[in-house]
C-alpha cells in the first residue's frame, strides 16, 4: 500500500489563461536538473537560460570542486581574515551554522577536513587508487584542530572570519539552495506554477496543466526490499532525502557511508539507512535531512516533533527497513 501527503493549504488559484506547459534541463553541481512550468501567454521569457545562471552563480560561491569559487578561496585563506559575502552565501552559510547550534554539532558546515579525511572531497577519494580508511590517530588529529578553527559569522557586516585551517562543505545544503533559487527565479519572471529539480531535491508550486498538484514519489532505498512506498503532492512544499546508500565504501570495520557524524568524526551505525524531511524550503529540508540522519532515529524524531519538522525515517534492522515518521509527516498523511 502507497502512503499518500498532501500539503495542509491548497492554494486554489488557477494558472493564467492560455497558460503552456515548457520544460527545461540541464548539468550542474556534477548532476542534473530540470524544471516543468506553466508559462503565462506573453513574450519570450528566456527561462532555461535564466535558471542555469542561478546554478552557475551557486556554483562560483559554494563548489568544493572549482579552485576558483568562494568558498575553495575561503578554504585557502590565512587565519583571521575576513571574507565579504554575497547576500546567496550569506543566506545559506548563516542557516547552516543555525542548524549546527540547534542540533548540538550533529550538522556541521565546517566538517569539510572530515569530508576530505573519509575520501568524500574532491581530492584523495575513496574509489581511487591507493587510498586507505584514516586511523584513529588521523581522525582525532582531524577533531582537535576543527575544534580550534571554528568560522564567526558577523551578521551585520556579512562576513566570515578564517580563523585558520576551517574547511567548508556546503554539498549537504546548496543543492537543496539552488533548488530554491530556482523557484525564486521562475516566480521573479512571473511563473507561478511549476516543479524544480537538482539531484533529486525538488520544489513544487501550484498545479499542472490537468488541474491537479505535482505529485512525486518519496525516494525509497534501492537496495532493500520491501522499502516503504509513499508519494507526495508538492503544493508549496519541497522535499529532499539524505541516504546511506548514496556514497560509501567497505573497508576493515564495516562500510563507511558518506554521511559523517561531525561530533565522532566517524561514518554513522545508527542504522539510518534514509531520511526524508518534506518543507517550505528545499534548503530546510535538504540540511535537515542530513542532520536528522546523523542524529538518528530516536534523537532525530524528538528533534523533529519539537520543532513541527515533517520527517521520515527508514531504518536497517535484521532483514528489512522499518518506517518511523514524526507528527508532522503523519498529519500530512491523507
Amino acid at each position: 500500500m502507497r502512503a499518500v501527503l498532501v500539503p495542509l493549504a491548497i492554494e486554489l488559484a488557477p494558472p493564467p489563461a492560455g497558460s503552456v506547459l515548457r520544460k527545461a534541463a540541464g548539468r550542474s553541481m556534477g548532476t542534473g536538473w530540470s524544471a516543468a512550468m506553466l508559462v503565462p501567454p506573453g513574450p519570450e521569457l528566456g527561462l532555461e537560460a535564466a535558471l542555469q545562471r542561478e546554478l552557475d552563480e551557486i556554483v562560483a560561491q559554494m563548489s568544493h570542486w572549482e579552485e576558483d569559487s568562494l568558498l575553495s578561496r575561503y578554504n585557502r585563506a590565512p587565519g583571521s581574515s575576513w571574507h565579504a559575502l554575497p547576500p546567496q552565501f550569506f543566506e545559506v552559510i548563516d542557516f547552516a551554522l543555525q542548524v549546527q547550534a540547534d542540533t548540538g554539532g550533529a550538522y556541521d558546515p565546517a566538517a569539510g577536513a572530515l569530508v576530505n579525511l573519509w575520501g568524500f572531497g574532491p581530492h584523495g577519494r575513496h574509489d581511487q587508487p591507493g587510498f586507505r580508511a584514516p586511523s584513529p590517530d588521523a581522525v582525532a588529529g582531524v577533531l582537535a584542530r576543527r575544534a580550534g578553527a571554528t568560522p564567526q559569522l558577523d551578521r551585520l557586516g556579512r562576513r566570515l572570519l578564517q580563523p585558520g585551517g576551517a574547511i567548508l562543505d556546503l554539498s549537504s545544503i546548496a543543492k537543496g539552495y539552488a533548488v530554491d533559487r530556482l523557484a525564486r527565479c521562475l516566480e521573479r519572471l512571473g511563473v507561478r506554477h511549476y516543479l524544480v529539480e537538482a539531484g533529486g531535491e525538488l520544489r513544487g508550486a501550484g498545479i499542472k496543466p490537468d488541474g491537479q498538484p505535482w505529485w512525486v514519489e518519496i525516494e525509497g532505498v534501492p537496495d532493500a526490499d520491501g522499502s516503504p512506498q509513499a508519494v507526495v503532492a508538492l503544493h508549496g512544499l519541497a522535499i529532499a532525502t539524505s541516504g546511506d546508500y548514496r556514497s560509501g565504501f567497505d573497508h576493515g570495520i564495516g562500510r563507511a557511508s558518506h554521511t559523517l557524524d561531525p561530533r565522532t568524526g566517524y561514518p554513522i551505525t545508527n542504522g539510518v539507512a534514509s531520511c526524508t524531511v518534506i518543507a517550505s524550503a528545499c534548503m530546510t529540508a535538504d540540511a535537515l535531512s542530513t542532520a536528522l540522519t546523523v542524529m538518528g532515529v530516536e534523537a532525530g524524531l524528538a528533534f523533529a516533533d519539537a520543532r513541527g519538522i515533517a520527517a521520515r525515517f527508514l531504518v536497517r534492522g535484521s532483514g528489512a527497513l522499518s518506517e518511523h515518521v514524526s507528527h508532522a509527516w503523519r498529519a500530512l498523511l491523507q
